[in-house]
């Protein structure tokens, strides 16, 4: 009897097994490569949203529609500001008018007293109005007689050395002005020619309309050529 060759089939199955393996293995090893380089994100790249070529994108933080945001006040809008606090005014609105003469009384006090054939009193001044007010600079300041305002003499001259700074005077505040007057018994009658003074006019500075200021014990010369008053830059307080 004749035997038949049967030919030997290759075992298939376990080398494709075996392939398979080798790829399971293989994608294994590039996970467990992958997962350790991921704890550092600053080696990773940034990702970037895709857009179309000409249109901007869209931020995130507008949910994609701008109709219903609020804009916020403009601080120049006048509203009022957080916390429910006003716009700071404007610096005109702060400003503080200058005193006049309406707003204004005066009286004469003894102020340093007197030596050396003067003496020193200070003219004083209060603001009778209900705001402030601010005064600078010197008063002009001459002797009156007669009842009647008639001015005495010549008028003060100013001591320009005096400090000069401007005074503010709040409702019922006062300041004040040194003043110097010469004796007129220092001079001859004939030279003097000496009245008895009612008091001061006095003339605040930037004022065109006067005070009155009663004062009693007072002589005043007559003649232009004799010069008896002189008064400081007006000063804080009643001296």
């Amino acid at each position: 009897m004749t035997r038949r060759h049967t030919p030997r089939v290759p075992h298939v199955g376990r080398t494709v097994t075996g392939g398979v393996a080798l790829v399971v293995v293989g994608l294994l090893t590039a996970g467990t490569l992958a997962a350790c380089s991921g704890g550092d994100d600053a080696d990773a790249p940034a990702a970037t949203a895709a857009t179309t070529p000409g249109e901007p994108s869209t931020p995130a933080s507008t949910g994609g529609s701008d109709a219903t945001s609020t804009p916020s006040p403009s601080p120049s809008s006048g509203s009022t500001q957080a916390g429910g606090s006003s716009p700071s005014p404007s610096p005109s609105s702060l400003r503080v008018a200058r005193c006049t003469a309406d707003h204004l009384t005066g009286t004469l006090t003894a102020g340093d007293g007197g030596g050396a054939g003067s003496t020193f009193p200070y003219l004083v001044l209060k603001n009778t109005g209900g705001s402030p007010c601010q005064l600078q600079g010197w008063p002009g300041v001459s002797f009156v007689g007669g009842d009647d305002g008639t001015q005495l003499g010549a008028a003060a001259t100013l001591d320009r050395s005096s400090p000069h700074a401007t005074v503010t005077l709040l409702p019922n505040g006062h300041a004040h002005a040194p003043l110097k007057i010469g004796q007129a018994a220092n001079y001859s009658a004939s030279t003097c020619k000496p009245a008895k003074a009612d008091g001061l006019r006095v003339y605040v500075p930037g004022e065109t309309h006067a005070i009155f200021v009663k004062a009693s014990g007072l002589t005043a010369c007559t003649s232009s050529k004799v010069q008896l008053l002189q008064t400081q830059a007006i000063q804080p307080g009643a001296g």
